[in-house]
């Protein structure tokens, strides 16, 4: 199996998702599920998607209990070393939450606009961003997105363990 990075730009870090099990993985995507790397009180685990063509992370954030905390999407660049068979996921600071009642909100556009000024990200890296953004949010406000929560949702079902990712060491 390939071992997955999360690179953050803001901190500058580079994480081993050593704990994240790999669900799926094909040709443009790849489905984690995962347990928070910090407790935390708003959600404890969940289950990624990693929509690598089109460089978004498509996450559904679980409480402890097992509701539904929110749905996370991450604006993602991959690259992909064959010699280690390692993905790295460079996170580009853009983020839209999709909350249960179907309310969106895009955040973070203030650490990508500081992270240009500070010359931290490229003005092409800031483009692909705003770009993959603007896509994100055009599949979700034309109904698209749904699309994309059935497949991650038909991985829940193939995989009951999914349901109690709580509950796994």
């Amino acid at each position: 199996m390939p071992e997955l990075y999360r690179k953050r730009l803001i901190p500058s870090e580079c994480i081993h998702l050593k704990n994240d099990t790999i669900v799926s993985i094909s040709d443009g995507h790849i489905i984690t599920r995962w347990k928070t790397l910090h407790p935390k009180e708003e959600f404890s685990y969940g289950i990624s998607y990693y929509v690598v063509k089109h460089g978004w992370k498509i996450s559904k954030f679980y409480k402890e209990n097992g509701t539904l905390a929110y749905i996370y999407c991450d604006i993602i660049d991959t690259s992909y070393d064959k010699n280690t068979d390692t993905y790295i996921f460079t996170d580009l600071l853009a983020d839209v939450i999709i909350e249960n009642d179907g309310f969106v909100r895009v955040v973070d556009l203030d650490e990508l606009a500081d992270a240009c000024r500070m010359s931290i990200i490229s003005n092409d890296m800031l483009v692909t961003s705003l770009h993959r953004l603007n896509a994100l949010l055009s599949i979700i406000y034309n109904g698209d997105f749904k699309d994309y929560l059935d497949e991650l949702e038909r991985y829940e079902v193939l995989n009951p363990a999914l349901n109690h990712l709580s509950k796994l060491q």
